[in-house]
């Protein structure tokens, strides 16, 4: 089974009165955001893409119908009168963020585009981890409410030759078509629509796979909502029918600006000392530059950092699972040390809090009596590797960033 990517003719904000700015109307993911999150963003403009993209919180579960329906209204409302408007020819969105870590300057370099929905057992699109039915349930209300995928997908693809990224260069050159700053980051965007340049980008992408960075629920979401189209349309789509396909962000692997950054913890109520003691079988303390885990303790914000000493003890535990996960530091920790040694030896289920920062896991250890454990990132050749192989990583395992912007695109169902 091969790869099928395709241009689309997307639904956009229009640009007359911004002059290209976006700013004020594109918006985090949907499930990144809280109430106050919601009510910042409509304060800039109730015409934020949020109004329509995030109508029930939390969006873990399915809302009231009614909220579906104001968000269907809000989408034909935009379009009626010119906020949002649909492009007139198919196009692929090449679509660059610039962003600053740790003192570097980085751009992530992708392109926005149409692929036709697979199950993930034909292997041309494959998942890390696995899904859960709340958030589905929502975003397929939503999807049945508006017509419309409104949230990316981002995925990514091999191309160490760098192919994609030459084929783009001129057009990287020119002005972007709209622009926007959200969180620092800077989002470009440049419609694509010269024929032979996207069947080239096509072409090379197609040749290969694409690995599920971030957005498993939506896609999951897209399989349920084309099954739902079909049983619509008495059994079956036509080929070309918008809802066998789902809209995604595509990145090179191979991109400089592709980052993965860990992903931390921490344990609520527990000390540093009874979590050394635990995990006497599995850990042994060491140099900082050696170390596959930092423990910081709540009470003290004292550093320990540890290395792992028991990797074999996966395979014992989890035989079936496939040689690249036997790997993941994430597994480790997750399977051996805190389902297996923490248990058994504390007597107890570990209080696990997942928090993106180290910045976030020292406070949640201090405010939670706990202790924060700092991880390394997850390569994203470890991520391939796992992925090719058909296993599934804990969740939470990788954090890319930064995160894509919703309403840089809006992909029609119908």
């Amino acid at each position: 089974m091969k790869l099928e990517v395709t241009p689309f003719a997307a639904i956009r904000f229009d640009q007359t009165n911004t002059n290209g700015d976006l700013s004020a109307l594109i918006a985090p993911p949907y499930d990144v955001l809280d109430q106050a999150d919601k009510d910042a963003l409509l304060a800039r403009s109730d015409k934020n893409i949020v109004a329509i993209d995030l109508p029930h919180l939390p969006p873990k579960s399915a809302g009231p119908a009614e909220c579906y329906d104001k968000a269907a209204r809000t989408l034909t409302t935009r379009l009626h009168d010119g906020t949002l408007t649909r492009e007139e020819q198919p196009a692929l969105y090449l679509y660059h963020q610039s962003f600053a870590r740790e003192g570097k300057r980085y751009t992530r370099k992708k392109f926005i585009a149409r692929v036709r929905l697979r199950p993930f057992e034909d292997g041309v699109v494959l998942p890390h981890e696995l899904t859960f039915g709340g958030p589905k349930e929502d975003r397929l209300a939503l999807m049945k409410a508006t017509k419309c995928q409104l949230s990316p997908i981002f995925g990514l693809y091999a191309d160490p030759r760098n192919l994609v990224g030459k084929t783009f260069a001129a057009t990287a050159a020119t002005r972007p078509h709209a622009t926007a700053t959200l969180d620092d980051v800077l989002n470009e965007m440049w419609v694509v629509t010269n024929p032979a340049l996207i069947d080239t980008v096509i072409a090379t992408v197609n040749d290969g796979k694409i690995y599920i960075a971030d957005g498993h629920h939506r896609y999951g979401t897209a399989l349920m909502y084309q099954t739902w189209a079909k049983e619509q349309n008495g059994g079956t789509l036509p080929e070309d029918h918008p809802a066998n396909f789902v809209m995604f962000v595509l990145a090179s692997m191979d991109d400089p600006g592709c980052l993965i950054l860990p992903y931390c913890r921490a344990l609520k109520s527990v000390t540093v000392d009874a979590v050394l003691g635990a995990w006497s079988d599995g850990v042994s303390p060491c140099d900082t530059s050696e170390a596959d885990l930092v423990l910081i303790d709540g009470a003290t914000e004292n550093e320990t950092p540890v290395r792992f000493t028991n990797r074999a003890a996966l395979k014992e535990l989890e035989p079936e699972q496939c040689a690249p996960w036997h790997d993941l530091d994430y597994a480790y920790l997750h399977r051996y040390l805190l389902d297996e040694l923490y248990q058994k030896n504390l007597g107890a289920e570990p209080k696990v809090r997942y928090v993106k920062s180290t910045a976030a896991a020292r406070k949640t250890a201090v405010d939670e009596s706990g202790v924060a454990l700092l991880m390394k990132a997850t390569p994203l050749s470890h991520l391939r590797a796992v992925s090719d192989a058909g296993g599934f990583m804990p969740q939470k395992s990788t954090y890319f960033f930064p995160k894509l912007a919703t309403g840089m695109t809006i992909n029609p169902l119908e």
